[in-house]
């Protein structure tokens, strides 16, 4: 199965599994670096990552998470380190799967719950006219209203709000998010796919929204937030 999802260039993140990085803080960073070759559907070799210009030596027997960013989306398996060497001047790493391949997002991506504080507005006539135009024209200093994100994924997020905004309307978001120790803001727009209010909470809308031309960057770092965030969870739930 490997083989058929996962090819040679192929970005790759890799953490220590729970067991391997309660032996301390470092070894809890995720590296990120390349698929060098896929030699069966169960072993792989990876580019041994690095810090600068400081190979980082992994250990042999360690068990890692890795995650594949793969022309066919995301995908996600646990793997131990058997091996090191050089090959062609390029020093790699040899994993073994201990665990099947799996796709970490759908169709729609894989949607995280999650409880966010957001700002919202609706796009301006010209706004939205320059992002019909896969271009980027944000009027600033416009107000904007308090909203909560209850879902986040790299296709979009899921939002209420006091206000319900017209599904097809396009929104300027922005939230901030906290991967790796590091808030980052986040300003993005969406289209909305739908409106409908919360039972039992008369005046508060749940607005379901696409993102609009988002980049890959910008998607990516969304996506590993989720993943950082499930493992935290984990973590916590095996304590």
């Amino acid at each position: 199965m490997l083989s058929k999802y996962v090819f040679a260039g192929d970005k790759v993140d890799l953490q220590a599994v729970d067991r391997l990085a309660s032996e301390g803080s470092e070894i809890k960073k995720v590296y990120t670096t390349k698929v060098y070759d896929v030699i069966t559907d169960d072993r792989l070799e990876v580019v041994m990552p690095m810090e600068k210009t400081k190979l980082i030596l992994l250990p042999i027997d360690g068990e890692y998470d890795l995650c594949f960013y793969t022309s066919l989306g995301l995908y996600q398996c646990f793997a131990r380190i058997i091996d090191r060497y050089k090959s062609n001047n390029v020093y790699v790493l040899v994993f073994e799967l201990t665990s099947n391949l799996r796709k970490h997002q759908r169709r729609d991506y894989y949607r995280f719950s999650c409880v966010l504080d957001m700002k919202t507005r609706e796009l301006k006539s010209e706004e939205v006219q320059a992002v019909e135009a896969n271009q980027v024209l944000l009027v600033p200093g416009l107000p904007l209203r308090r909203s909560l994100i209850v879902d986040i994924s790299g296709g979009g997020i899921r939002f209420i709000s006091d206000h319900a905004y017209e599904e097809g309307s396009m929104v300027y978001c922005t939230y901030q998010l906290v991967y790796e120790g590091t808030a980052k803001d986040y300003e993005v727009v969406g289209r909305v796919l739908s409106v409908r209010e919360v039972a039992n909470r008369p005046g508060e809308f749940e607005h379901r929204v696409q993102y609009v031309n988002l980049d890959n960057d910008t998607r990516e770092e969304i996506i590993k937030f989720i993943f950082e965030e499930e493992r935290r969870i984990r973590r916590n739930k095996a304590k």
